[in-house]
């Protein structure tokens, strides 16, 4: 699951994606969070994963929701 939502968050913010990972529900969800913590560690996603996780007590309730 979390590695889906770190090819969702780089999909998703990526213009040459062609394919955007996870369900819209997940893109909204984490999208924000995404940008707001870890912004530069995109499109390299195992850096976004632990990222994300680092900062797991930070991110929204919807997106942290996500990675449970």
């Amino acid at each position: 699951m979390k590695t889906l939502l770190c090819i969702l968050f780089a999909s998703t913010l990526l213009a040459t994606s062609t394919h955007a990972a996870g369900t819209p529900e997940q893109r909204r969800a984490c999208r924000g969070d995404a940008m707001r913590l870890c912004r530069e560690f995109v499109p390299r996603v195992s850096a976004v994963t632990r990222c994300m996780e680092k900062n797991i007590s930070r991110l929204s309730p919807a997106c942290r929701a996500q990675f449970k």
